[in-house]
């Protein structure tokens, strides 16, 4: 009797502190942590794309030998500023002196044998004339004549081009223009056809972005095209090219096509050749689902959002996978698959993951 009374005593001690521990959980269990959240639904955005360039000068020239010898002196490096017909570099022109002089004897030469030819056909046609020489022999002076002019105009032609070779042993700038690199050092062969420097005009300049393939269309029949350039301040700003081309193909091993879009001169104090830039097809306004970058997870493979799985207030969220699209600045992010209009995203997605998250509609 004694063993009942001390286990039904038990019971009800047990029954009291777990009463009491339940109570002491209501009344201390952790406060639900609010995460905002907004309901996904397309929106307009612009239509269109962003693509990266780069800075191309619209003359640049490669200046290459075109006589043989030694390069005597290379008057110029890297970084240099040039003026039209200034003297860039000289090659060793003994050769090409020699080439004129013996090029100078010949026409004398044949100055000297057609001046004898003319004397001697004058004095054979006044003989002719008398009755003392006959007309074949006339014939064969006047011939020797012929052929010892053409061989002066051959020595004169040779004479010039000599002439025309030993110029060939001084280069100089084509046009004004800044030194962009140089190939060939002072003491190195020069042979025709070897490049030495290479030379370009700071204006105009032009943006040569490769279009994919698969974007042509979209591309060609966008409203607008701008390139985005920095504004001097520290900032950035988009500017219409003042005239674009389209080369004809696209690239067999990348799938793209280039555009060409020069750029306004007032870019030449903002820009130099290879800077990159971006450039902007745009073609109005579109549909799209997005939601805010803010909301986006990215853990190595995983691009996710959290959503809420029940009404406002209601706690508990999902991850959730999602596949993203173009990126449209304060508008959002697109979203391609993941997402139906009217789920609701979590906008801090680190808050979103903690026990007891509860969601709270939002403004967007």
């Amino acid at each position: 009797m004694t063993y009942f009374r001390a286990s039904a005593i038990q019971r009800a001690a047990r029954a009291l502190l777990l009463g009491a521990a339940l109570a002491y959980g209501q009344t201390h269990a952790a406060p639900p942590i609010a995460v905002a959240v907004v309901a996904v639904k397309p929106q307009a955005v612009p239509a269109g794309f962003e693509v990266d360039g780069v800075v191309q000068p619209v003359r640049q020239s490669t200046l290459s030998a075109q006589a043989s010898g030694r390069i005597s002196s290379l008057l110029i490096k890297a970084g240099d500023r040039v003026r039209a017909g200034q003297l860039l570099a000289t090659i060793d022109d003994r050769e090409a002196q020699t080439g004129v002089q013996r090029s100078q004897a010949q026409v004398a030469q044949a100055e000297a044998e057609l001046r004898n030819a003319k004397a001697h056909a004058q004095r054979t046609s006044e003989l002719q004339a008398q009755g003392f020489v006959s007309k074949a022999a006339l014939d064969t002076a006047n011939a020797q004549l012929n052929a010892l002019q053409a061989g002066r105009d051959q020595a004169s032609a040779g004479a010039r081009q000599s002439a025309l070779a030993q110029g060939f042993t001084r280069v100089t700038a084509p046009y004004d223009g800044w030194v962009l690199q140089t190939l060939s050092e002072a003491g190195d062969l020069a042979v025709p056809g070897k490049p030495l420097l290479t030379l370009y005009a700071p204006l105009p300049l032009r943006a040569v972005v490769q279009v994919p393939a698969s974007r042509g269309d979209l591309a060609r029949n966008a409203k607008s095209v701008e390139v985005q350039i920095p504004d001097g301040k520290g900032g950035q700003q988009w500017l219409a090219p003042t005239a674009r081309s389209v080369l004809p193909s696209a690239d067999p091993v990348s799938q793209t096509i280039e555009w060409r879009l020069e750029l306004p001169s007032v870019t030449g104090q903002a820009l130099v050749p290879g800077q990159q830039i971006r450039v902007r097809f745009a073609g109005g306004v579109s549909e799209r689902m997005v939601v805010p970058s803010t909301a986006v997870i990215r853990r190595g493979e995983l691009t996710a959002v959290y959503v809420a799985t029940g009404g406002s207030g209601a706690q508990g969220f999902a991850l959730r996978a999602i596949r993203l699209g173009a990126d449209h600045g304060s508008v959002g992010v697109e979203v391609l698959a993941g997402l139906a209009s009217g789920d609701r995203v979590a906008l801090d997605p680190v808050r979103a993951g903690l026990a007891g998250a509860q969601a709270i509609d939002a403004a967007r």
